[in-house]
């Protein structure tokens, strides 16, 4: 057997025990001493000072006779083919090619390229073929270079390229040899010839680890089995996944060890053995912090945890955790590691606590956005925040409005993680102008809140929010729709906004698939004289189908009502509203509905909207095309007839941080006074 780490990227050496040689038997010689003696030149007399023999009469001797020499001798050897023969081999690969080195006439001239074509043999039924060429160095220089030393090159490194894939692949056996090969018209060929020889198959799998609770939690973690094939890939992703698996079952500090594959060459197997120091079983305790400017401490950290003291580790709520303190925004850099206390825990566990290394990110920012319709006019609205004035989490937002029919300028206090994970609190005053064709109004209000939204990390599946606000508007208001006499009020309303929603979409910003669902009322009333209670409620539903991976149906529609009061005695900047960007495209900003005599819209009481959209998406652009419906009633009740159509269609920029929207869309049976096409430009999918 052969042992040895799995996954080494060089050859892996062979090591045989070699045995002492036997002696060898005594060898008979070449010629008996009788025969050798005799062979020796006869010395004449007995004189030992007298001339020894000419040596030409010693050959001749030992010439055989005339009648033993052959009838006729061998063809003699033509010079030339004896001068090719006598000449020294060349060294295996190497090839005659021009040296492209530059002359002294001329160093700066650009020489030609070398020119060579490569070719793959030997991976057959392996399917590594085309990997080997998406990573081959000879490929990859498409046929040229700039020396035949530098396509040497290529291939030697082709040859160890060739050799690794064959080993992630359990190819143990396999060997490549790559080389040169000049044709007679100088041609030059690189090859790559591939043996991949047998693959190799896990044979027994050994865990050395302590026990664990519960009983084979390693081996269980381990999806590796007898029988399969010797996969780099494989063996990696299943021991990755111990190291995760461990941490999320009560042991933080598991360590896996290196692997040891014993390869058997009779049975084509290799036993497994895989060491796993998995620590101690440990329950979670307390939140430690240090940084040198931090943004708040670990009381505040507490709130936002999921896990109870006392609680088996588990690695996902301590990844929950730091993306749930990235999420604030206050952090330039946060880290969580679980420490070592010593001290037992319940159920025969150590206690560990959590430690947060931090440092405080800039606490301050500006935002804006902009956008055009048609009827609404351009509008822009920024804000600066500081989200971290009163710690912790204690923001403070200032925003202003400015547009050719809307501006306005608002404050807002905002406690994040409020008491609660993922609770928010905010109180704000508002101050706002809005000048359109439906109405004209000047608007104060303050607001109280609590909420949980979903934000760009957590995108949550139930979402909520309740509170309560009062406004103090003064509106001018149409007193009759026949002569579009018009006067100014002053409205005192109070408010008790609810909404509940529920996203099963797969992005927050750029929905691709899954459905939403939205429900909001508003109980509110005027607090002038006697109280007037009325209900203002909308449902909002769309979905999204993948058709391809380029192609997206989405659809959606809205219901909305007010009951219990009638028209008139709603302000009309409360009152119910069809059109725009954001509702039925074709149509101007708050077009539909009942009219005036000036064809103004006055507003209604219900309303119904539907649209769709097929959304194509190439690289970072797109187009869309789509159609809406919709319209408003005086009724309280939605009455589904009367509908008005828009087409259009669209085109999208997507960036990293949504889609740049931009829609031109126009009405089906114009009516007069509607506009003829409407644009709109903004940010996010319409829906």
């Amino acid at each position: 057997m052969l042992g040895f780490l799995l996954l080494t990227a060089s050859p892996l050496p062979l090591l045989a025990q070699t045995a002492p040689a036997p002696q060898p038997d005594a060898e008979e010689p070449i010629l008996p001493d009788a025969q050798f003696e005799a062979r020796l030149p006869k010395i004449e007399g007995s004189d030992p000072n007298a001339p020894l023999p000419s040596i030409d009469n010693w050959i001749d001797q030992q010439m055989p006779a005339e009648s033993a020499m052959p009838a006729e001798l061998p063809p003699a050897v033509d010079p030339a083919e004896e001068r090719e023969l006598a000449q020294p081999l060349p060294p295996l690969g190497s090839v005659t090619v021009p040296a492209n080195e530059a002359t002294q006439d001329d160093p700066n001239a650009e020489l030609p390229d070398v020119r060579y074509a490569t070719r793959v043999e030997g991976f057959g039924k392996t399917g590594l073929e085309d990997e080997f060429r998406a990573e081959s160095a000879l490929f990859d220089g498409d046929g040229k270079a700039d020396t035949a030393t530098m396509v040497q090159q290529r291939a030697e490194a082709d040859q160890d390229l060739a050799v690794r894939l064959l080993y992630s692949q359990g190819y143990y056996d396999g060997t490549a040899i790559a080389s040169l090969d000049q044709g007679g018209d100088g041609t030059l060929t690189a090859v790559v010839s591939v043996t991949p020889g047998k693959r190799y198959k896990i044979g027994d799998i050994v865990i050395n680890a302590k026990p664990t609770v519960p009983p084979g939690l390693v081996r269980d973690s381990l999806p590796l089995k007898t029988g399969d094939y010797i996969v780099a890939a494989n063996v990696e992703g299943a021991e990755a996944n111990v190291a995760l698996k461990l941490p999320e079952n009560g042991y933080p500090f598991v360590e896996v060890g290196q692997r040891d594959i014993l390869l058997d060459p009779a049975t084509v197997t290799g036993a497994y053995t895989l060491p796993v120091e998995t620590g101690p079983r440990a329950s979670f305790r307390n939140i430690t912090t240090s940084g040198e400017d931090q943004a708040f401490g670990a009381d505040h950290m507490e709130v936002i945890k999921r896990y109870k003291p006392g609680e088996l580790y588990d690695s996902r709520k301590v990844d929950d955790l730091r993306k749930a303190l990235v999420a604030t925004g206050l952090f330039s850099s946060v880290a969580v590691d679980p420490v070592r206390t010593g001290e037992p825990g319940p159920d025969g566990t150590e206690y560990v606590d959590l430690h947060v290394e931090q440092d405080a990110g800039p606490p301050r920012t500006l935002a804006g956005e902009a956008g055009y319709g048609t009827g609404q006019g351009f509008r822009a609205e920024g804000t600066w925040t500081h989200r971290n004035l009163f710690p912790p989490e204690g923001a403070l937002i200032l925003g202003a409005i400015a547009g050719t029919q809307e501006q306005g300028a608002s404050a807002t206090f905002r406690r994040s993680n409020a008491g609660k994970r993922d609770k928010t609190f905010q109180t704000g005053i508002t101050l706002n102008h809005q000048n359109y064709d439906a109405y004209e109004a000047y608007t104060a209000g303050i607001n109280i809140g609590w909420a949980r939204q979903s934000t760009p990390i957590f995108q949550k599946r139930w979402t909520y929010s309740y509170g309560a606000e009062i406004l103090l508007t003064n509106e001018q208001v149409v007193i009759d729709p026949t002569t579009a006499e018009k006067t100014r009020r002053t409205y005192f309303i109070g408010g008790l906004p609810l909404q509940i929603g529920y996203d099963r979409s797969n992005d927050l910003l750029n929905p691709t698939k899954g459905f939403r669902a939205n429900l909001r009322a508003e109980p509110e009333g005027s607090l002038q004289g006697n109280f007037s209670p009325y209900l203002r409620a909308t449902f909002d539903l769309s979905g999204y189908y993948p058709v391809s991976d380029s192609l997206v149906i989405a659809a959606r529609t809205r219901l909305g009502t007010i009951s219990g009061v009638d028209r008139d005695d709603v302000a009309p900047s409360r009152r119910v509203y069809a059109g725009g960007g954001g509702s039925v495209r074709g149509f101007g900003y708050q077009e539909l509905g009942p009219k005036d005599v000036n064809n103004h819209p006055i507003g209604g009481r219900s309303v119904n909207e539907f649209a769709v959209e097929g959304r194509y998406r190439f690289g970072n652009y797109g187009v869309v095309a789509f159609v809406d419906a919709g319209q408003v009633y005086d009724s309280s009740i939605p009455k589904f007839s009367d509908m008005r159509y828009g087409v259009g269609v669209g085109g999208r920029f997507y960036t990293n941080f949504g889609p740049f929207r931009a829609d031109i869309a126009m009405p089906i049976n114009r009516q007069p006074g509607e506009s003829k096409f409407a644009i709109y430009i903004g940010i996010g999918q319409a829906f």
